[in-house]
């Protein structure tokens, strides 16, 4: 038992959007918080409200079934059986891994990553038993037995050409082994970058629900995969692992293509104010999607310090100390935003160094 709290304890990632944490570093900040910690759409799908049976009944089957039609029309699979509902995309990747290698991971099998990413997906590999490489290099991950790739990236934006996806897939599918891609913010990009229609032996995508409709913690995630797989994925996760609620929302919130093509012309008219009032405060932007920033800074770390004074989260990287991401805000957001960014104190510290 102390062995499975210290690897807890040893191996727990940062991530965005923890409020009590800022809380406890920043005492005196001023509330409520601004958090621009995360690439999570601040203009949440404005669902209808959810029936009562939704919390009182168990989930029926026939609405699952409607969801993943949605969903599979929605992400471009070929058909509602190539598509796994989960209560988030994290729980789906250990899974897809199993259907690929089966119950144990061979001796000596090797997974590779394009970082710099998502830290959870190294961190599955790991406790998997992967022998794993964090590459920056795409032709590396050519030698490993499992391939991720999330595109486009976090933090970076960093988007690989969907002809070159293809490419490692038929690769992998060669020599058995599998390339999961994970589209999390596929859905502010031109559907022609998605390989959600091209699944198959050696290729699995990952989509995530709640970052572009605004809904992270309703807790969906969707594995696009072949249908033998998904039906031994679905027999893991058994009969009821999306809730009512989150059933009746996703389902309305994929359905609803009016709302889907509104808000991909409101994202970038956001971003396009974000990006005015960074670049005019002298922070150099050199990635992102229009749910995110980043900015690269010599003096990162005390710019970030300074947000949180001000009641502001921003995403740091203990890793790259020099980075520092920017979500979009909302409201009161783009005010307290504004005055700090003019403020005196920030013109002096973002003026040293940079």
């Amino acid at each position: 038992m102390q062995q499975d709290v210290e690897l807890v304890k040893d191996t727990k990632i940062d991530h965005g959007g923890n409020l009590a944490g800022a809380s406890t570093r920043f005492p005196n900040a001023p509330k409520p918080w601004i958090d621009l910690s995360t690439g999570i759409n601040p203009h949440a799908y404005p669902h209808s409200d959810i029936a009562s049976t939704a919390f009182c009944r168990l989930p029926e089957p026939s609405a699952l079934h409607l969801l993943k039609c949605e969903a599979a029309a929605v992400y471009g699979a070929p058909s509602s059986k190539e598509v796994a509902a989960a209560p988030g995309t994290q729980i789906l990747l250990p899974l897809l891994v199993e259907c690929a290698f089966g119950g144990s991971i061979p001796p000596g099998a090797k997974a590779a990553i394009l970082s710099p990413t998502y830290a959870e997906h190294a961190h599955m590999a790991r406790l998997a038993g992967f022998d794993l490489t964090e590459t920056a290099q795409f032709e590396e991950l050519f030698a490993a037995d499992l391939a991720l790739v999330v595109n486009p990236n976090n933090p970076d934006g960093r988007l690989i050409d969907r002809a070159d996806l293809l490419r490692l897939a038929t690769h992998m599918a060669a020599k058995g082994g599998l390339l999961v891609v994970d589209e999390a913010f596929m859905d502010v990009m031109p559907p022609e970058h998605s390989v959600a229609g091209d699944i198959g032996p050696g290729l699995a995508v990952l989509r995530s629900f709640g970052k572009f409709y605004g809904l992270a913690g309703l807790r969906l995630g969707f594995a696009l995969a072949p249908a033998a797989d998904v039906r031994r994925i679905e027999a893991r996760l058994g009969p009821w692992a999306v809730s009512g609620p989150a059933l009746q929302i996703a389902t309305q919130a994929l359905a609803d293509r009016d709302w889907q093509s509104d808000m991909r012309k409101t994202l970038p008219a956001d971003l396009r104010r974000l990006d005015d009032l960074l670049t005019t405060a002298g922070l150099d932007i050199v990635g992102g999607t229009s749910l995110f920033r980043l900015i690269r800074h010599s003096n990162a770390s005390a710019l970030y310090e300074q947000f949180g004074e001000a009641g502001i989260l921003v995403r740091s990287f203990n890793e790259r100390p020099k980075d520092l991401r920017f979500g979009l805000p909302s409201g009161e957001g783009w005010e307290r935003l504004t005055n700090l960014l003019a403020s005196k104190p920030y013109q002096q510290l973002a003026a040293a160094e940079r």
